[in-house]
């Protein structure tokens, strides 16, 4: 891998790393777990993390499980994943740090969710993916331009409907 790659490589791990990193700096819990020793990292894994291995030992265990992990997860990934996630970083990158909070911030908000409730926003997701482009648009234009108090009647509607059709399946 080239030396521009391992750098995109190592910026995504960072990434990943950064919710744990900052979680380490505010003080690990006294029987918080242990971090990752190098050696017990694989081959693999050593080489994509290469510019750590002098300072290792000295990085927060929160930090060193999170590297771990997300190497683990980039050598477990196909070229187009990996390619993919290239393309997402380089999109996160270029946000402005505010609307980075925001979205680091909804994703607290979602990780804390029930599984179920998880389960639900990630299908309704994968329909407004499926809509049209405009009809996309239309509803994102829709949602910035109601009130807190329209919002909060769309989402009881939303939710209204999908109740009925749930009664409406057999067994439901």
């Amino acid at each position: 891998m080239n030396s521009k790659w391992q750098s995109l490589v190592l910026a995504l791990l960072l990434a990943a790393a950064a919710p744990a990193f900052a979680q380490a700096q505010q003080g690990a819990p006294p029987n918080a777990p242990a971090g990752v020793g190098w050696s017990s990292l694989s081959p693999e894994q050593q080489k994509l993390l290469s510019r750590f291995e002098g300072q290792w030992s000295g990085l927060p265990p929160a930090r060193q499980r999170a590297l771990a992990r997300g190497s683990g997860r980039w050598l477990g990934m196909s070229s187009e994943q990996r390619e993919l996630a290239r393309q997402r970083f380089q999109k996160w990158r270029a946000l402005p740090p505010d609307q980075r909070r925001v979205l680091r911030e909804r994703w607290e908000k979602f990780k804390s969710l029930p599984p179920d409730e998880q389960a639900v926003v990630r299908q309704n997701f994968r329909k407004f993916q499926q809509l049209p482009p405009e009809r996309r648009k239309a509803l994102r234009e829709r949602w910035g331009n109601a009130t807190p108090a329209e919002r909060k009647q769309m989402l009881q509607h939303i939710r209204e409907r999908q109740l009925q059709r749930a009664q409406r399946r057999p067994g439901g």
